[in-house]
């Protein structure tokens, strides 16, 4: 399949990194790509863990993985997204990270698509891990360069533990989706920081893909704000939160892919299954999209 993105316009970003390749290509063999996630129910150790067989928590995140599989997803992010409230990445024990590993290695065998791994709150290190086990090909990092002010507390930027931890466990074919200017938290700390300019950080910092988001999960980024993001970086930019039918075609005018999953699910919120008629509704109007796609340059 060749490689298709719809046309970007205006002016190059200025370059304050060198060139890795685009990461999106590289693992999907595209762009205008469609990323599902994978929120898994809540893990021994979290609050909400009712003490069941952790083989239920496996077969949900198998039937979504299918599911998203199905109607044509390129991609899976598995996550741990019912251990809410989340812990900082050094409080999160080792249960944790075995059990994703698990469930990742499942999710990408059923699927048979790419897979990345999200290890909530910014555990970047624990995420690497279960990528290096279970085959994944890339991790998000919600905080990966400078800091930000969480539901959490301060969380800093992962990228200098990351990059070595990764170059460690020769790991560098694990990419790293990187948010800049991330949800769910305040930027006062670097609040004398451009948007642009801590977008310009996450490459700096050898991120190889950007993720803008809205202010929660489910809120969609305006297209002012992801102009913005698109006119600060020359690396592939995912939007990560918001996505739906009705803004899809928007997006991808400035993005090179998106990451949904409130939408998909049953009434639309991230902790209900898949809705296999919403996933496939989504991806024929995506398909429809790709149509008029043209190389970017």
């Amino acid at each position: 399949m060749p490689m298709q993105c719809f046309l970007r316009h205006g002016t190059a970003p200025v370059t304050v990194a060198a060139a890795r390749g685009h990461a999106l290509h590289d693992i999907f063999g595209r762009s205008g790509v469609v990323i599902g996630v994978v929120h898994c129910a809540p893990l021994p150790g979290a609050p909400d863990y009712d003490g069941a067989p952790v083989a239920g928590v496996l077969a949900r995140a198998l039937d979504d993985a299918r599911a998203y599989a199905d109607a044509g997803f390129d991609g899976l992010i598995v996550e741990n997204h019912g251990d809410v409230p989340f812990l900082k990445p050094e409080q999160i024990g080792p249960e944790t990270s075995a059990l994703l590993a698990v469930i990742a290695d499942r999710v990408r065998e059923a699927a048979g698509i790419p897979i990345g791994i999200n290890v909530l709150a910014n555990a970047t290190l624990h995420a690497l891990a279960v990528a290096k086990a279970s085959g994944a090909a890339f991790v998000r990092a919600n905080q990966f360069a400078n800091a930000y002010v969480a539901n959490e507390g301060l969380i800093e930027g992962s990228a200098p533990a990351a990059l070595r931890y990764r170059a460690m466990l020769h790991a560098r074919d694990v990419r790293i989706f990187a948010d800049a200017h991330v949800k769910h938290g305040a930027h006062a700390i670097v609040g004398d920081r451009s948007v642009a300019e801590q977008v310009r950080d996450v490459e700096f910092f050898h991120a190889d893909a950007v993720i803008a988001t809205g202010q929660r999960t489910g809120d969609a980024a305006t297209e002012d704000e992801i102009a913005t993001f698109r006119g600060a970086t020359a690396l592939p930019l995912l939007i990560g939160s918001g996505v739906t039918e009705a803004n899809i075609e928007t997006i991808l005018r400035h993005a090179d892919g998106v990451i949904v999953a409130s939408a998909i699910k049953h009434d639309g919120v991230w902790w209900n299954p898949v809705d296999p008629a919403r996933a496939q509704r989504f991806m024929q109007r995506v398909q429809a999209l790709r149509g008029p796609m043209v190389h970017r340059k």
